[in-house]
């Protein structure tokens, strides 16, 4: 029970770690958060989604209150539980039939063809035959990958045909753990003449991009589209994984502008209202174009930390704003720091763990250096090829969230994090090959 000033906000697959950023909106003491789901249930194995459904009901159902929001910042299932759970208990969200055709690759292609030239070229590939070959017109180097995943899961760069059907083979074996749930969300939604038969178990190449990676955060408010921020996406050296997210984006202010125009255009395309989303792009500065790589229909929880340490308000806010049917109107630039970095410490090989941090340890690191925050991945004695949602190429050991004035200060928070954290592991053969074809993996 609660007073009337006080909402009652439900967030699917709530979890400890967002938990110091969730708490930190404005008006967080006027929100009552409640846990929907837990991460096991929605993203562990195969997933079935009118099971989840009936336990998301169950605890809704079952509770004494008013239901005023109900949030979620994970991929499938969670970005389409929202909308379904929303129309059911009068919350607000955007369509069902929007965030699907974000989430389904190929549809989202489709879509963004109608309105803007900046993509790769890309089509289906045919997974039935015993000779699966790339779709006309697609050259290599080129990614293939499910239509529908997690994290860049089952994702690969391939540079020629050998590469290409080994992906095809992994793709085929292990595409109906996310695929096959997704056909019951397709199911719920009217598709288009040029969706008949593709369904979600599908598979999708296209063309490799070149040049810096960036992504912009934004929302769509009573039809109105509002970009809030550009992040740089930082990749290892010679590796398609991740080394850091930087905020604010270092781009020319006209380049900054078209990723804007481009976004825009698109999420009107797509129909999308009441929510927060984020797109990812390549910028080749050699030619000044910029490349649509994917949609994402949710929100980004893993960049809070940045525009908390940078604007001074985690981006928290705007999900819980629109879904109290406010208008979030984000701070700029009134936190402590210039510059701040989402770091992925990773591993490129299997491995077990034999030591990780103490949560006083984590918690003396954090004290003793201002401006830093840590979530350790794996748990000692956790072999790290059995960790799930991990990309194609490395394993993630912790994420570690640092504000600074400089690239450079950066830097050094993080190297200093990454040695008093301790991580230590007995090596067990390599994982895989090591190939480093050029694209994204590893965003959570």
């Amino acid at each position: 029970m609660s007073d009337e000033n006080t909402k009652n906000v439900f967030v699917i697959g709530l979890d400890e770690a967002n938990l110091p950023t969730l708490n930190a909106v404005p008006g967080a003491k006027s929100l009552n958060l409640h846990p929907l789901l837990s991460v096991e249930e929605l993203q562990d194995g195969e997933v079935s989604v009118p099971e989840i459904l009936d336990k998301a009901q169950a605890v809704l159902d079952a509770f004494d209150g008013s239901v005023d929001a109900i949030v979620g910042y994970w991929d499938f299932p969670v970005s389409t539980l929202i909308p379904i759970l929303a129309e059911r208990y009068g919350t607000r969200s955007t369509s069902l039939e929007s965030v699907v055709k974000c989430e389904h690759k190929y549809w989202s292609r489709l879509e963004q063809q109608k309105v803007t030239d900046r993509h790769p070229r890309f089509g289906r590939v045919d997974l039935d035959t015993d000779d699966p070959k790339p779709p006309e017109g697609v050259r290599f180097p080129m990614w293939v990958k499910p239509a529908l995943s997690y994290s860049s899961e089952l994702a690969f760069g391939v540079k020629d045909m050998d590469e290409f059907r080994d992906a095809v083979a992994q793709i085929r074996e292990g595409i109906s753990r996310i695929g096959r749930p997704f056909e019951y969300i397709l199911g719920q939604v009217e598709l288009p003449p040029e969706m008949d038969g593709v369904g979600g178990e599908v598979c999708l190449a296209e063309e490799a991009m070149t040049g810096i990676q960036v992504a912009v955060e934004g929302y769509v408010h009573q039809g109105e589209v509002t970009v809030y921020g550009a992040l740089d996406s930082i990749q290892y050296p010679d590796s398609p994984c991740f080394l850091r997210h930087q905020y604010p984006s270092t781009l020319p202010p006209p380049v900054i502008r078209e990723l804007h125009d481009v976004t825009e255009r698109v999420m009107r395309q797509i129909g999308f209202e009441s929510a927060t989303f984020s797109v990812e792009y390549f910028y080749d500065p050699k030619t000044q174009e910029i490349n649509l790589l994917e949609i994402n229909p949710r929100h980004s929880q893993s960049h809070a930390e940045l525009f908390q340490f940078v604007d001074g308000v985690p981006n928290h806010h705007c999900m819980f704003s629109l879904a109290l049917g406010e208008d979030p109107r984000m701070p700029h630039g009134e936190g402590s720091y210039a510059t701040a970095a989402k770091w992925y410490h990773r591993w490129f090989t299997d491995g077990v763990v034999t030591r990780v941090p103490s949560a006083e340890d984590i918690e003396r690191i954090e004290r003793e250096t201002a401006g830093v925050r840590l979530d350790v991945v794996p748990k000692q004695g956790q072999r790290l090829s059995e960790l799930t949602q991990q990309d194609s190429y490395s394993y993630e050991l912790a994420h570690i969230f640092t504000g600074g004035s400089s690239e450079e200060n950066l830097r050094e928070k993080y190297d200093h994090c990454v040695a008093a954290l301790g991580l230590a592991f007995d090596d067990v053969p390599r994982r895989g090959d090591g190939s480093t074809s050029g694209g994204p993996a590893g965003d959570r």
